[in-house]
């Protein structure tokens, strides 16, 4: 089985233009990403997979492996599935560039659930962390995820979900990290199929999945580490590098 890590990194953030550029520690956050993800040992390669001269050039220039998109793309999936279309591979985990703090033990935790789904009925695999701050739990930046008794996605929200209409009872909340594993025919057929009304609402790229009947294994993990979608969380992830 083959296994690659895909980072894709697109320069002009919506929220935080530039955000994969600034400074960590003395490095750049892309930069950051890509010497966590290669110092797991996880993987046959690690790509970036960018729109970016700059970003290109700071992974290249650092003796990392990157790769120019060639079409714009909508989100970091199409962007992954132009680039792996004609490799020979079998696994792509998708870390995010805006994630610093990837570390080994979730990542081995989702190339595992391949290892063992010997019917293959699992078409991706996914991270998510039990949350109980009230902030984060409605916070729409914050993507949420609810799951049946096997750990299979039923649905991503912004929305807290499941909604506590019953207050009496002990409501358990997750947060979606933005880290997949494909299979590469499932990657493929996502860039393939069009965007329906759910994602096009909700703004999740992984409801796509959802809508055309896809499997999402979701795993989870106790490591929140900080991902950087402001200025804010920037800073925080600062702190927590020191």
């Amino acid at each position: 089985m083959k296994i690659i890590s895909m980072i894709p990194a697109r320069y002009s953030a919506s929220r935080f233009p530039g955000k994969l550029m600034q400074d960590l520690g003395g490095k750049s956050v892309i930069l950051r990403t890509y010497e966590a993800t290669v110092a797991t040992n996880l993987f046959d390669d690690v790509i970036v997979v960018t729109d970016s001269s700059i970003i290109y050039n700071e992974i290249v220039n650092n003796g990392g492996k990157a790769m120019m998109s060639i079409k714009e793309h909508e989100c970091g999936s199409d962007r992954i599935a132009e680039a792996v279309e004609n490799l020979d591979i079998d696994i792509i985990i998708n870390v995010q560039g805006d994630e610093p703090f990837t570390e080994e033990v979730s990542l081995r935790k989702l190339i595992d659930v391949f290892k063992e789904d010997h019917t293959n009925e699992v078409d991706l695999a996914s991270l998510m962390v039990h949350i109980t701050d009230e902030s984060e739990i409605n916070n729409p930046n914050t993507v949420k995820v609810i799951v049946d008794k096997n750990n299979f996605a039923l649905y991503f929200s912004r929305s807290p979900i499941p909604y506590p209409r019953d207050k009496n009872l002990s409501t358990k909340y997750y947060k979606h990290k933005g880290v997949y594993a494909f299979r590469k025919q499932a990657i493929l057929d996502f860039y393939n199929l069009p965007m329906l009304s759910l994602e096009a609402s909700e703004k999740i790229e992984c409801i796509r999945y959802l809508e055309y009947g896809k499997r999402i294994k979701m795993v989870e993990t106790s490591v929140q580490g900080v991902e950087i979608d402001t200025p804010e969380d920037l800073e925080r992830a600062k702190k927590l590098w020191k």
